[in-house]
C-alpha cells in the first residue's frame, strides 16, 4: 500500500509543514507514506508525470489559495489515467463548502476538513490496516458513500504536544524556510483570517519547543518561521522562546515571528534589545490606520502604541521589520489608505508590504460582502476587485503603487535616493503613485528591467517632474544630486561590473583613488567619487537634500563587510 500525500507550494524555498505533521502523526505507516512537494512554478504535466509515476494505492494533497487551480487540474487530469485510485483532499482551501467542491469534482473521494492530523492517521490507517472498518467512524470527513455525501463531524482540536516532532531528517530542506508552530489559534477575531474561526489556542510545551529549536540552530537551519499567528499573545511563552533562542545562537540562523506590536512590554523590549542583529525578524500587521475600518474587521489594535515600539525597534538596528496593510478594508475609500499608507511609511520599516483584501471563503468577510458591496475573483486568491468605498479604478492605482514599493523600496536596492526623495515628496503614497503612472504611461508595466535601467527610469521619471513643474525645489541641483545618488545606490549593492553613463569619469581620479586604498583588494572594495556628503549608513537619518561641495568626496564601499539586515556594504569616507 502506498500512499501518496503532495504539496504544490507557492516557491521552491517553502516547505509544507501541514503534510510533514500528518507523516509524523502515523509513524506505524511510515514505510506505506511518501511525500511529495512541488511548486506552482512547475509545469502541470510535470507534476501530473511525477505523480504517476508514483503509481500510488491513495492519493493525498493539500489545497491552499495558491494552488487550487493547479490541484483541480492535475485530479482532473490524474483520474482519467488511474480511475481506482481514491483522491482525497484537505486544506483551508477545501474545508469550506465542501459539499459543493465534491459535487463539482466527482472524481474526488473525499475531504479532510479542519486539523488534519488525527483525521490523516485514522484515515492512513484505514488504508494500510482496514481498521477503523469503517471510513464513516473516522471524524472530520466528508466523501461520498453509494452515490450520497457522507459526513462524519468534526475533529476534536489536537494538543499540540500529541504532534510529533516532523524535521528529524532536514536533507530535503537545504535552502528551503523551515516552518514551525509553537501555538496554534489566534486570540483576535480579524473578520477577513480564517484564524478567527479557531474555537482555541493551543500551545506547546516549553520544553518540547526549546529542544526542537535547539534541533535547527545545530544543524544551521538559515531560516525558521513561525506559523503561530499571534507569537506574543502569551507573555511568558513569547519571552521564554526568546531567552532560549539567544542563549543558543550560533549566529546562523534567523527566526521570523508574527506578532503585534502593541502588546510587547516594558521586559520583552529590553530583551529584543539586545539581540544580535539578524537574530530575529518581526512581522506586524497594521492593515489599516482608519479607526472606522479597524472597528468594522474587529481587530484590536493600540495605535500610538504600536508606533512608539515599532520606532523604538527601528533605533536598534537589530531586527528586520515588515509591516503589513491592507487595500479594500470596508470604509478605506482611495484617500483614506493613502493616509494609512504614509502613516506607516513613516515608521521607516524594513519592509512595508501592500496587500489586496481576500475574501477566504469561510470568513466574516465572505459571509457579510454584499454588505461591504465587494466584488472579488471567482477564483482564488479571491482578490477583491472594489468595494463601496474603492473603486476598481482605484484598485488599480494602488496596485501600481504596490509594485513601485516593492522594486523601489523593499528591494532595499535604492535606500539612499529614496531616502533623498522623501525631503522633497510630501506624501510618500503620491511619490511611489506618480512613479506608477509614470511607468503606465510609458508602458513600462510588464518588463523585466535590470536595476540600471531602473535607475535611468527614475532619472527620466524625474525629469518630467521637472518639466511639468510639480517639482520646484533646487532644481538646477536636482538631476545631478539623485544620479550621483543612484550611483551611491548601485555601488552599495555590488562592485558594478557596468558603470552608469551618468557617473563622474573616474581616470583623473586614479593616483588619488590607489594612495587611499593601499591594501589593493581588488572587487572586494570600490572606491567613488562623488560631490554631496551622503549618510555612511542607511541607519542614518536624512532630513534635507544634502548640499553640492566645493570638493570632491571619495567613498570606499566594502563588500567584505556587510550589514546583516539589508545587506548593504560598508560605506567609509576617505578625507
Amino acid at each position: 500500500m502506498k500512499i501518496l500525500l503532495t504539496a504544490i507550494n507557492a516557491k521552491y524555498i517553502h516547505s509544507n509543514l501541514a503534510l510533514r505533521n500528518f507523516v509524523a502523526c502515523v509513524s506505524d505507516c511510515a514505510d506505506h507514506l511518501v511525500l511529495k512537494e512541488y511548486t506552482i512554478n512547475h509545469a502541470p504535466d510535470q507534476i501530473l508525470q511525477g505523480i504517476y509515476r508514483e503509481r500510488p494505492d491513495v492519493l493525498c494533497i493539500s489545497c491552499y489559495i495558491w494552488n487550487i487551480a493547479y490541484v483541480e487540474t492535475l485530479i482532473c487530469e490524474f483520474h482519467k489515467l488511474l480511475p481506482e485510485v481514491p483522491i482525497w483532499l484537505g486544506g483551508p482551501e477545501v474545508s469550506f463548502e465542501s459539499e459543493a467542491f465534491l459535487a463539482s469534482h466527482p472524481e474526488v473521494t473525499g475531504i479532510m476538513r479542519g486539523e488534519g492530523e488525527d483525521t490523516f492517521a485514522a484515515l492512513a490507517r484505514y488504508y494500510v490496516y482496514g481498521s477503523p472498518e469503517y471510513p464513516e467512524d473516522i471524524p472530520g470527513l466528508i466523501f461520498w458513500q453509494n452515490g450520497q455525501l457522507c459526513e462524519t463531524g468534526e475533529s476534536l482540536p489536537l494538543p499540540l504536544d500529541h504532534i510529533p516532532f516532523c524535521y528529524d531528517n532536514t536533507d530535503d530542506l537545504a535552502h528551503r524556510i523551515v516552518y514551525y508552530e509553537s501555538s496554534r489559534g489566534c486570540p483576535f477575531r480579524c473578520s477577513y483570517c480564517l484564524s478567527s474561526l479557531e474555537k482555541t489556542l493551543r500551545f506547546r510545551s516549553l520544553d518540547l519547543v526549546k529542544k526542537e529549536l535547539s534541533f535547527f540552530v545545530e544543524q544551521k537551519i538559515p531560516q525558521v518561521k513561525f506559523v503561530d499567528r499571534t507569537f506574543n499573545c502569551n507573555h511568558e511563552h513569547a519571552i521564554a522562546i526568546w531567552r532560549y533562542i539567544q542563549e543558543i545562537d550560533q549566529g546562523m540562523t534567523n527566526f521570523h515571528f508574527e506578532i503585534s506590536a502593541d502588546l510587547l512590554r516594558e521586559n520583552e523590549l529590553e530583551l529584543l534589545s539586545t539581540f544580535r542583529p539578524g537574530l530575529i525578524q518581526l512581522e506586524i500587521g497594521v492593515q489599516s490606520t482608519n479607526p472606522d475600518t479597524i472597528t468594522a474587521i474587529h481587530r484590536q489594535m493600540d495605535l500610538p502604541r504600536l508606533k512608539e515600539v515599532v520606532t523604538r525597534i527601528r533605533t536598534w538596528h537589530n531586527i528586520h521589520m515588515h509591516l503589513d496593510l491592507i487595500a479594500g478594508l470596508p470604509f478605506e475609500d482611495y484617500s483614506s489608505f493613502a493616509r494609512s499608507f504614509d502613516e506607516i511609511f513613516a515608521l521607516a520599516p524594513s519592509q512595508l508590504q501592500l496587500g489586496f483584501l481576500k475574501v477566504l471563503k469561510g470568513s466574516y468577510m465572505y459571509e457579510h460582502s454584499k454588505e461591504y458591496g465587494l466584488l472579488y475573483h471567482e477564483h482564488a486568491p479571491y482578490e477583491v476587485l472594489s468595494s463601496k468605498w474603492l473603486s476598481f479604478d482605484d484598485v488599480l492605482r494602488i496596485k501600481r503603487v504596490e509594485e513601485m514599493l516593492e522594486v523601489y523600496y523593499n528591494s532595499w536596492q535604492y535606500a539612499l535616493t529614496f531616502r533623498l526623495l522623501n525631503c522633497i515628496y510630501e506624501s510618500a503614497f503620491e511619490l511611489f503613485q506618480r512613479l506608477g503612472d509614470y511607468y503606465d504611461s510609458h508602458d513600462l508595466f510588464g518588463c523585466s528591467h535590470s536595476r540600471l535601467a531602473r535607475c535611468e527610469i527614475l532619472l527620466d521619471f524625474l525629469q518630467e517632474e521637472l518639466s511639468c513643474g510639480f517639482l520646484t525645489v533646487g532644481t538646477s541641483e536636482l538631476l545631478p544630486l539623485f544620479q550621483e545618488a543612484l550611483t551611491y545606490d548601485l555601488y552599495a549593492r555590488e562592485n558594478c561590473k557596468r558603470r552608469p553613463d551618468w557617473a563622474t569619469d573616474l581616470t583623473p581620479y586614479k593616483q588619488e583613488i590607489r594612495a587611499r586604498n593601499p591594501e589593493n583588494k581588488g572587487s572586494l572594495r570600490h572606491t567613488e567619487l562623488f560631490h554631496y556628503a551622503f549618510p555612511l549608513s542607511d541607519h542614518e537619518p536624512v532630513h534635507a537634500l544634502p548640499p553640492r561641495s566645493g570638493e570632491p568626496l571619495f567613498y570606499r564601499f566594502n563588500y567584505e563587510e556587510r550589514d546583516p539586515l539589508t545587506y548593504q556594504a560598508r560605506v567609509e569616507f576617505l578625507s
